[in-house]
């Protein structure tokens, strides 16, 4: 598809009418339904089985992963990857994906690094459709929302996951492929890297706790 499509069309004028993850996953690569894809490197979408009974979505994203082009590779995947293991989840049997796909970021001062940046309301409704065809396409029994941003993305704008984390929940009936699926919301695993030393522990064992839920 050529041009750009307008800030109402968002992903959905991008998304193919078949083909399951493979022709998603190649026509995410043409995705204008935001302006993030000038400054990324690459679209990052989501990896795993179809037909994974879990579903785990980030925020979008980071630096490692949109240089590598997998969702979950860098710091904050490898904490997911030990959290996943200590509540007896194997990573290869779930689908690993984010809210968004495009890498949202500012430059340090000495323009050498690039640090992450919350992605708007906005850019998150405009790429929210490559997500609700990753549910449809994987079907999975549980979705698990990493993090606020994407929590909201699905749960609504005043979802709270302080208040909620852990428990088990129905997704809306607006949740596109999802509606009346089981989901739970819990916290990003980079803010267990952004803990201080004697946090970090007591954050990590929350978080295995919270995808015990979900093993169990």
């Amino acid at each position: 598809m050529s041009g750009v499509a307008t800030r109402a069309e968002g992903a959905q004028a991008y998304l193919p009418g078949r083909g399951g993850l493979p022709a998603l996953r190649e026509a995410v690569e043409g995705c204008r339904g935001c302006p993030l894809y000038r400054d990324a490197t690459q679209a990052v979408f989501g990896a795993g089985p179809a037909g994974a009974r879990l579903l785990l979505a980030g925020e979008q994203p980071g630096d490692v992963e949109d240089r590598r082009g997998s969702p979950f590779v860098g710091p904050a995947g490898r904490v997911l990857d030990d959290a996943l293991e200590a509540a007896g989840i194997a990573r290869e049997e779930a689908y690993l994906t984010n809210v968004v796909k495009h890498f949202k970021f500012r430059r340090d001062e000495r323009g050498t690094r690039r640090i992450h940046r919350t992605p708007s309301r906005t850019e998150v409704v405009a790429c929210r459709p490559w997500l609700d065809a990753e549910i449809r396409e994987v079907d999975p029994e549980v979705v698990v929302f990493l993090g606020a941003t994407a929590a909201k993305a699905v749960l609504g704008p005043q979802f709270r996951v302080t208040r909620e984390r852990g428990n088990l929940l129905t997704l809306p009936e607006d949740a596109a492929g999802g509606a009346g699926r089981s989901a739970l919301a819990t916290v990003h695993p980079s803010s267990v890297l952004r803990s201080d030393d004697e946090q970090r522990r007591a954050a990590f064992d929350a978080l295995v706790e919270d995808l015990r839920v979900v093993a169990r």
